[in-house]
């Protein structure tokens, strides 16, 4: 493989508690009910729209008020997206390891395009990214394969020759939409059967086995390494 895409939320960065404390701040103050931080595992992966959808009463999703939540879920993360914010466990072995072997290392995230950069800038800036891909306008958005393939075109590379890294159901159909091949994350937002009943082709406990992986090469059927 000459090149890794990652998903953001859940697979470099545990995000989990920011989002949750942002989509908690404001649904008290519209005076709703708030969500456990866990639930939230549940919440997020399928960008900010879909977000605000889930944690709001279904008798509160009127297109009017999930545009109202989501402009005040903005302002609110845009304060507090690095309050708890960290690097999984492993994650700086795994990007050095790419880095020094030349692997060319991409992320493409449903989060929004602005965030998805400030979050690897902050968080990332020690390695480099060929491309940073967030959900724009424009751009359909994670399942759908464009911004895989975006990034493939981009590279120069055939999508078979890319490793997709992601922790939920929709990094696993994009990446089989794609061509690539699909590594579930557990150490993510998500649990294997999830993972494997996405078309996920290998799981890997910790980041650094997905280097463990690349050396070994990449097996057909799923199955933990």
């Amino acid at each position: 493989m000459k090149a890794v895409i990652f998903d953001l939320d859940g697979t470099l960065l545990d995000t989990l508690e920011d989002l949750a404390d942002a989509g908690n701040q404001v649904l008290a103050a519209a005076g709703l009910p708030v969500h456990p931080v866990e639930s939230y595992r549940y919440f997020v992966g399928d960008g900010l729209v879909a977000l605000i959808r889930r944690i709001l009463p279904e008798e509160r999703r009127s297109d009017e008020e999930v545009l109202r939540m989501t402009q005040a879920f903005r302002e609110v993360y845009a304060v507090n997206w690095n309050a708890k914010t960290r690097l999984y466990t492993g994650v700086d072995t795994l990007l050095s390891g790419l880095q020094e072997n030349g692997v060319a290392m991409n992320v493409l995230s449903n989060k929004p395009h602005d965030f998805t950069r400030i979050c690897v800038r902050e968080f990332l800036g020690r390695w480099t990214f060929a491309h940073v891909l967030g959900n724009r306008e424009g751009l359909a958005k994670k399942p759908d394969p464009a911004g895989a393939l975006e990034i493939a075109g981009k590279l120069g590379l055939a999508p078979s020759h890319i490793l997709y890294v992601g922790d939920t159901a929709t990094d696993m159909k994009t990446a089989v939409a794609a061509g690539m091949y699909a590594v579930g994350a557990l150490w993510g937002f998500r649990t294997a059967g999830e993972l494997e009943e996405s078309g996920a082709a290998c799981l890997a406990q910790r980041p650094e086995e997905v280097l463990e992986l690349l050396r070994k090469g990449c097996k057909s059927s799923p199955g933990a390494i």
